[in-house]
């Protein structure tokens, strides 16, 4: 039988449970700095907050537990996970490894279509960047990222990449902060863009490096006031 008639023009979008809601809520609290590394999550007050029992907010917690991004401590509850300076040059370490792979794999692959939604998250973090909307720009900034990363369709590569990204969430808010960081992004994105467009990949794998290293030394200064080694 075929469906006719206003149904037929509507999509089913199945709207998300309780503890998908609070999982939302929960990243976007860590990665805009809401929730600041060290803070304890007080449970009672955010399911109030929330609307729901704590039974969906555990739920969610237990999923940020295991990607790191917050740690349970017995009798105390849960706190937003902190990194040591030695943690964090860890993660960009292995974020250098594999995100300059999934380049050099992307960028013989990348379509047009693909460029043009690059240039478009790059406009978009621009666009919230000037506004100095962190929220907006945080999202914008990874879609960005992953855009590229994703091309390159290594599944298990990019897993791996969301979990290095989502240890690093609660101090990106950190550095987009700041007005000059958000200009070396913006100049920084721009340039990643113009070698994707000539398709050099070496060109962009650099460019991203320098990008990184960028970001780490001002979290090193943010963690520690130590210099990155």
């Amino acid at each position: 039988m075929s469906a006719s008639g206003p149904l037929a023009a509507t999509r089913f979008v199945k709207p998300p449970t309780a503890q998908e809601a609070v999982l939302a809520e929960l990243r976007r609290a860590i990665g805009t700095g809401e929730l600041r590394p060290g803070e304890q999550v007080r449970q009672d007050s955010l399911a109030e907050r929330f609307g729901v029992s704590r039974v969906p907010l555990r739920e969610a917690l237990k999923i940020l537990e295991g990607e790191g991004q917050v740690v349970y401590l017995p009798h105390r509850g849960y706190f937003v996970a902190e990194l040591d300076v030695t943690d964090l040059l860890e993660v960009y370490r292995i974020r250098d490894l594999l995100e300059s792979e999934a380049v050099r794999v992307a960028v013989p692959r990348l379509t047009q279509i693909d460029l043009d939604a690059i240039q478009a998250a790059a406009a978009d973090v621009d666009a919230a960047g000037r506004r100095a909307d962190v929220v907006a720009m945080t999202e914008a900034n990874r879609r960005f990222h992953f855009l590229l990363i994703d091309a390159a369709d290594l599944p298990r590569l990019a897993r791996l990449a969301r979990i290095l990204w989502d240890a690093t969430d609660a101090y990106r808010s950190v550095y987009f902060g700041s007005t000059q960081h958000r200009a070396h992004i913006r100049d920084e994105h721009a340039a990643v863009v113009a070698a994707l467009v000539e398709h050099d990949a070496e060109r962009a794998v650099a460019i991203l490096r320098e990008h990184r290293e960028r970001s780490v030394a001002a979290l090193v200064v943010q963690l520690s006031g130590q210099s990155p080694k």
